[in-house]
């Protein structure tokens, strides 16, 4: 009965301290994370005032980290992750090493055993998936080439991870160095291998068929349910099982579900709770973090630091260079892994439960990625400024020419200047039928799953989900569109939905359905082309009637 007070009480304070420095960072006009991170410092049991529980606040940041790999996997399929293996994977092997080499020369440097500089090389040599995706999502680049080129290195580094782990003493199979280690290895190899044959095939046919099931039902609070326990299950399963990351098998949960019709859907309803976990993960960092390190060991913080945000980010430019890929998109994905996260923490406190690594060893590794968080902005902004000028360059820009182009995984790659019709019902299909007979292309969002299965068995493209999800909405290609039909009568979300339009699009033309002389006035004043009022129209063209038949 303890624990729960505790629980609710973690859960209250992280979340509030978090909207307070979050408050603070973007009045400052810093990145929300920033903030999310000095809030857990500020609370953590390092520094004087309120503490909250820790390991609380951890055991929730889990979940935030679980079902943030599950969206990002929602929209990363097979397709996306083999359209870059070409460079994901020997890249990131490539670097991981590289990285990992440097990281031992500069731990040996600043005093470090053989083996403790073999441990906090391994812990600096891999970037925080959480944090290089979130930065993604906040700019809108998740699926852009170098969002996704990124993407697939951190899924290798984490599969790397996770076979480090595998014969690190204090990792999952702590029996390991006393036996024959790859014998033991070998074994974990297997059975993540057959667990995978088993898990990936059984989750692409089931977990679509219990969404889908329940999406005919109408309800969006079951949905949003069978979402949630559908990520923390295969998660949790995968992690018993086989003893894997259980945000990694969140993320092949995601792919699972990734093509099939209700994907969009499943990203919008669960991002919710994954935003408020998530924010839970970034405290628990802060609250990791001891300041003190700072005045105890300057110079040893400064020179991982250095290693981590500089050494990082040319070793990967320089790898991702040697693969020919885009110098703005290489620029980016150095700038976006140039930073170390939730797997450099438990690789650590693996190592330091184990008494490979000291004390000191696991706070360098919370000072580095701290610090690498807070400066990434700047880092993203300076990629974002050299980009331009780096194309430029002769020999890069004639080695980068002969490469194969990553394509993205496009299920409707008929759209062009097309419209988008949100809502099938007496309105939108009449005005379907009419675009149809026009010979003109359009695309259709249904939230009803039964009138979009329909809609798909007749031919027509169509997106299932509610159109004031960006995720449902980014599907249909707003950024090529040439005019958006709201066919829906709800006013909130009609201006939910003009408001995602604006975001992706802002020059899209709109055109939007109402029932009310104000609503037509502030949808007018926010970019609506043209306006229909139902009544007006009827009124209209039963007074023109009345007239025609009086006249003379």
């Amino acid at each position: 009965m303890d624990s729960a007070p505790s629980l609710v009480i973690a859960l209250l304070v992280g979340l509030a301290v978090a909207y307070v420095g979050g408050l603070a960072a973007r009045t400052a006009r810093l990145p929300p994370i920033v903030g999310y991170l000095i809030a857990g410092v500020v609370v953590g049991p390092s520094t004087p005032g309120l503490v909250a529980n820790p390991h609380a606040v951890e055991e929730l940041a889990q979940i935030g980290v679980v079902l943030l790999l599950f969206g990002v996997g929602l929209r990363f399929s097979f397709a996306d992750l083999r359209a870059v293996w070409r460079i994901a994977v020997p890249g990131a092997l490539l670097q991981i090493v590289a990285s990992g080499a440097l990281a031992f020369g500069v731990a040996r440097l600043i005093g470090f055993a053989t083996e403790a500089a073999a441990a906090l090389a391994m812990s600096l040599a891999v970037a925080s998936t959480v944090v290089a995706t979130r930065a993604l999502e906040e700019r809108g680049r998740l699926m852009t080439e170098a969002g996704r080129i990124a993407l697939g290195w951190l899924v290798m580094q984490d599969l790397v991870v996770v076979l480090v782990l595998v014969v690190l003493p204090g990792g999952p199979a702590p029996f390991v160095f006393a036996g024959a280690p790859l014998a033991v290895g070998a074994l974990k190899l297997l059975e993540a291998a057959i667990f995978a044959a088993i898990i990936l095939p059984l989750g692409r046919r089931l977990i679509p068929w219990i969404l889908t099931l329940t999406a005919r039902d109408g309800s969006r609070e079951l949905f949003r349910l069978a979402v949630i326990v559908s990520a923390l299950g295969i998660a949790y399963l995968a992690a018993a099982l086989v003893g894997v990351s259980p945000a990694l098998g969140a993320f092949f949960a995601g792919i699972t579900l990734a093509e099939s019709d209700v994907s969009h859907q499943a990203a919008g309803e669960s991002l919710p709770v994954q935003q408020i976990f998530t924010v839970l993960f970034f405290v628990s960092v802060g609250m990791l973090f001891d300041p003190s390190v700072l005045v105890r060991a300057p110079l040893q913080v400064a020179a991982v630091s250095a290693m981590v945000i500089i050494g990082n980010a040319l070793i990967t430019l320089i790898v991702l260079f040697a693969l020919s890929a885009a110098p703005r998109s290489a620029l980016e994905v150095a700038a976006l892994l140039a930073q170390v996260g939730e797997f450099s923490f438990i690789v650590s406190g693996a190592a330091a439960s184990s008494g490979l690594l000291p004390g000191d060893g696991r706070s360098l590794v919370l000072a580095a990625a701290l610090i690498s968080i807070l400066v990434q902005p700047l880092m993203l902004r300076a990629a974002a400024a050299l980009g331009a000028p780096l194309e430029k360059i002769g020999f890069l820009r004639a080695w980068h020419a002969g490469r194969r182009e990553i394509k993205r995984r496009d299920t409707l790659p008929q759209l062009e200047s097309h419209a988008i019709v949100i809502g099938h019902g007496r309105v939108g299909s009449v005005i379907a039928a009419s675009l149809r007979e026009q010979g003109v292309p359009y695309i259709v969002i249904e939230q009803n799953l039964r009138f979009a299965e329909q809609l798909r068995q007749e031919g027509v493209p169509v997106i299932y989900g509610d159109a004031a999800w960006p995720e449902v909405f980014e599907a249909t290609r707003p950024d090529r569109a040439r005019l958006i039909v709201i066919a829906v009568p709800d006013k909130s979300a009609v201006r939910r939905i003009l408001a995602a339009a604006h975001a992706i699009n802002p020059k899209l033309d709109v055109v939007a359905r109402t029932h009310s002389l104000d609503e037509a006035e502030w949808l007018k004043a926010h970019g609506v082309g043209r306006v229909v009022m139902g009544e007006s129209q009827t009124a209209s063209e039963m007074a023109n009637y009345a007239a025609k038949r009086f006249a003379p």
